[in-house]
């Protein structure tokens, strides 16, 4: 499945690996664009990253977008989801405390790609 980047140019590999990385972020926990970056190697792509999510909602097998959130812990791709409220019910149906659009206890929710894969 080809992707294609708000550059209009498609994006065969990296978004397919954003996605499986993604993938394996656990139920009740979330992990951050540049933590998935860098795991992939491209520290300096989690804008990228940011990209790929933004893309996912139509990627199968699922990609569990809702569990990416910037480094601070908030939502600030909540905007990609239809309604934008959406984001923030995903994350409290599998029990994660969301107040003023960031994470509650985000530094002990967070899942780091790098050391858990």
């Amino acid at each position: 499945m080809a992707t294609v980047t708000p550059s209009g140019k498609k994006d065969h590999s990296f978004f397919e690996l954003v996605f499986e990385v993604a993938r394996q972020i656990p139920k009740g926990r979330v992990t951050s664009y540049g933590a998935i970056a860098s795991c992939l190697g491209t520290k300096l792509s989690a804008r990228m990253v940011g990209w790929a999510m933004h893309a996912a909602g139509s990627a199968k097998p699922k990609v569990p977008a809702h569990r990416v959130v910037n480094r601070n812990g908030m939502l600030s791709g909540k905007h990609h989801f239809n309604p934008p409220s959406k984001m923030e019910a995903l994350l409290k149906k599998e029990g994660i405390k969301v107040r003023n659009d960031t994470i509650v206890d985000f530094r002990k929710l967070f899942w780091d790609p790098a050391t858990e894969l």
